[in-house]
């Protein structure tokens, strides 16, 4: 029996490996979370100076490969054996092994959300290349909203490549039609950039960013233009309520901006996985 045939015939075995390699992808998700916006900063400052004719400023290799992870107070080279998801965190009882400092707890709560939504997708969509698709959507969607929520950003990046690579998986119909996935493209960049100047004409105010409007037109084009009502529906519910709660028990300032990457990340994954069930069921409840 080969192992295509052994997952093909064993959905619980093909479930638990992908919830493996998501812990894996997880601890991989960290390291973009963190370094792509300094990778962008540097860039900016790169071109900048070149605008300027001037020298940037000349900064060590740093990608997502370079240098190795280290420890941000004791500058500790982390191991191999340090950097196993989760396993080390609990191992490590969440310290640096040199100076004790702290780890922050984010980084395996990363590891541990991108393992339990990718088993998810695996349980939803089976051994099959749609759950490939649906898998590489999902890790995008997590490190999207983890760097929105750091730094106010959508990295394009990642979104742009993110919407064609939607149309091209649709090529073939994997989540919706090549018609509907291309129309959900532009409606759904559109559809924001109207809010957005509409907003600025009514206020003189920036109501999100131009990255919101590509994560949308992403999402359109994996999923259609049919549930882009329902993502947009889904994010604004819970951007409210979450905003509202912020303001309210935590006294948060209302003219600090709330990044709406995050809600609309989450509700392009609820409608990946649930989106079609969601919409019968609002639409039954509409019509009885």
């Amino acid at each position: 029996m080969t192992i295509i045939t052994l997952l093909q015939s064993s959905p619980v075995l093909f479930i638990c490996l992908t919830i493996g390699f998501g812990l894996l992808v997880g601890s991989f998700l960290n390291v973009v979370i963190y370094r792509l916006p300094v990778m962008m900063e540097r860039e900016w400052q790169e071109q900048c100076a070149e605008l300027n004719d001037q020298q940037a400023p000349k900064c060590d290799p740093f990608t997502l490969s370079a240098p190795r992870s280290r420890c941000p107070q004791c500058n500790h080279a982390i191991t191999a054996a340090e950097n196993i998801p989760i396993i080390s965190y609990v191992f490590l009882k969440g310290k640096c092994r040199e100076c004790k400092a702290n780890i922050s707890l984010r980084y395996p709560l990363i590891e541990a959300l991108t393992g339990l939504l990718s088993g998810i997708v695996a349980w939803q969509f089976g051994f099959d290349w749609t759950c490939l698709g649906a898998l590489l959507l999902t890790w995008s969607l997590i490190a999207l909203t983890f760097i929105d929520v750091d730094h106010q950003l959508l990295p394009d990046s990642i979104t742009l490549p993110l919407m064609w690579l939607g149309i091209f998986f649709n090529l073939f119909s994997s989540y919706t039609d090549l018609h509907s996935s291309i129309v959900g493209a532009i409606a759904g960049y559109l559809s924001l950039w109207l809010v957005f100047h509409g907003f600025k004409l009514a206020t003189g105010k920036e109501g999100m960013g131009y990255g919101d409007f590509k994560l949308l037109a992403a999402l359109g084009a994996w999923l259609g233009w049919v549930l882009l009502p329902l993502i947009i529906l889904l994010s604004s519910l819970v951007g409210a309520i979450i905003g509202i709660s912020l303001i309210i028990f935590r006294k948060h300032q209302r003219d600090i901006p709330i990044p709406f990457g995050p809600y609309l990340a989450t509700a392009g994954w609820l409608a990946l996985i649930w989106g079609v069930e969601i919409n019968t069921l609002y639409l039954g409840w509409m019509t009885s």
